[in-house]
């Protein structure tokens, strides 16, 4: 073999390295974002399971809110039942402007807001918002370094081709956060 043909094996030995370089890369990000989105659904999960103990309580002393109460209960599983992300931030978000409505109707309530159960109710409702924030903000990282490494060059030209696209991010709708009612946590509530 001549020199020629050496160069060629080479070069064609670095590009088959770095596409393998690429396609691991791009697939470490993908498997990121999908923990991701999985601690978010843990999170969700974690929520709706301590909606039961919640609207029971609030029960207890607000009888005449069963509207409110019946929604939560109702559509406390809605974000986990959704298909993809975008479907599952939309239900989310309704779900948190529900819980924002069932603790205005518990502020009404002096003696609701007094009951220890209540109390430690909120605290974990409160830290299960706090992790599912941070859950939010994990998964929409990933997106971010995955969507980048699949829209920047050199990455994009091998990217397509080996299956990978841009994730959508998981985006908090604007509308139903300015519209949910402000809920102070804790025992100063």
């Amino acid at each position: 073999m001549g020199t020629g043909a050496w160069v060629a094996i080479a070069v064609l030995a670095v590009v088959a390295l770095y596409a393998a370089v690429v396609y691991n890369r791009l697939v470490r990000l993908r498997a990121l974002v999908k923990e991701g989105f999985s601690g978010i659904t843990v999170q969700l999960r974690r929520r709706a399971d301590l909606i039961p103990n919640l609207v029971s309580t609030v029960e207890g002393y607000a009888t005449h809110e069963r509207g409110v109460l019946t929604e939560v209960t109702a559509h406390r599983t809605d974000p986990m039942k959704a298909r993809g992300v975008a479907e599952t931030a939309q239900a989310d978000n309704a779900f948190s402007g529900m819980l924002g409505r069932l603790m205005a109707v518990a502020e009404a309530y002096p003696d609701l807001k007094a009951d220890d159960n209540f109390r430690q109710l909120q605290d974990e409702l409160a830290e299960i918002e706090e992790e599912l924030q941070g859950a939010r903000r994990y998964y929409n990282a990933t997106v971010r370094d995955l969507n980048t490494r699949v829209q920047s060059f050199p990455d994009v030209v091998l990217a397509r081709p080996m299956g990978f696209s841009e994730e959508p991010f998981y985006a908090d709708d604007d509308a139903s956060i300015q519209s949910a009612p402000r809920v102070r946590f804790g025992a100063g509530a």
